[in-house]
């Protein structure tokens, strides 16, 4: 195998991956379930300060379109491929939400599914890429959260929990969701220019990644707040196996940063978000061809925009 196609190969493979998922993944109860996420409070900010904490009233639903885009640079010793991978968009419809003893309980369903695929694309695999990001409609479930926004309970519905669903990409929906709409509040009464802290520890393509969101709060009307948020992920030298795929990858380095901003609703179960970011991962591959190392570089997009005043929503 040439250094060109295994690179190309290797870029074609994860963007399959990240719709279609592994198959050795057999159910959505392999994706995360359990919140694990840590607050820290790192600065208090200004006079006067005050508690932050959702009061979602019961019966609301909230609807929103979440963006996710991608470009990918992959280069090994022999050549480089600059793929840029199509977008995909969700409709996702959050509610009614239902009040609990310690919080508020609510459905999040995913009620389009669809790919954006660049005009100049190759339609053979654009239309792969379709169907793959067809299968997450009707996807969802229930969570139940307090007025922080851990969350306490959940669980996937049938249609989620079926072995065509991609599991890679209802982790990165779920990360994207509780990194950007349900932001995890400090515990201590904040003002102007606080910050926190939240880190977790996610799964990205079968690779365990520590993730520190950091927000900072820039502005505060009502029920309505302005963060900054920055986000960073590292993981430690790691293999994993795509047997099917008869490739194997081994991280030498792995990291990522993003900053956005958040327009955070602490009556709805949904906020405007966007971010943007850069990824940087030192990878061996193992192929039957042999053995090559890659060097991936990522420029990403993720948006999140309230549609709830939509026809239909």
């Amino acid at each position: 195998m040439t250094g060109y196609s295994m690179t190309r190969g290797l870029v074609l493979a994860c963007a399959l991956l990240a719709l279609t998922g592994c198959k050795k993944s057999n159910t959505a109860a392999d994706a995360d379930s359990a919140d694990a996420r840590s607050v820290r409070l790192l600065d208090e900010g200004q006079a006067p300060r005050a508690e932050l904490r959702y009061s979602i009233p019961a019966g609301t639903t909230t609807a929103s379109t979440m963006t996710f885009r991608v470009a990918t640079l992959a280069t090994s010793a022999d050549a480089a491929a600059l793929t840029v991978l199509p977008g995909l968009r969700l409709d996702m419809v959050s509610g009614p939400a239902e009040l609990t003893e310690r919080g508020v309980k609510f459905a999040v369903d995913v009620v389009k599914s669809e790919a954006v695929v660049p005009e100049d694309f190759n339609e053979e695999m654009a239309e792969l890429l379709r169907s793959g990001a067809s299968i997450v409609d009707q996807v969802g479930g229930w969570v139940e959260v307090d007025n922080r926004g851990r969350m306490l309970a959940g669980e996937f519905n049938e249609r989620t929990k079926r072995s065509d669903v991609p599991i890679r990409l209802l982790r990165m929906i779920v990360n994207a969701r509780s990194t950007l709409t349900r932001v995890l509040l400090p515990a201590d009464p904040v003002g102007l220019g606080a910050r926190w802290e939240s880190r977790q520890e996610v799964k990205a393509y079968g690779f365990t990644v520590q993730q520190v969101n950091t927000y900072a709060l820039v502005d505060r009307v009502g029920d309505e707040l302005m963060l900054d948020v920055t986000v960073q992920q590292l993981a430690l030298p790691q293999t994993i196996e795509f047997p099917e795929e008869g490739i194997e990858i081994s991280i030498e380095s792995m990291t990522a940063k993003a900053n956005g901003q958040i327009i955070l609703k602490l009556n709805a179960l949904e906020s405007d978000a966007s971010a943007s970011g850069t990824a940087e991962d030192h990878i061996l591959v193992k192929t039957a061809g042999g053995t090559e190392t890659v060097h991936v570089q990522e420029e990403f997009q993720i948006q999140v925009a309230n549609t709830s005043a939509l026809p239909g929503h």
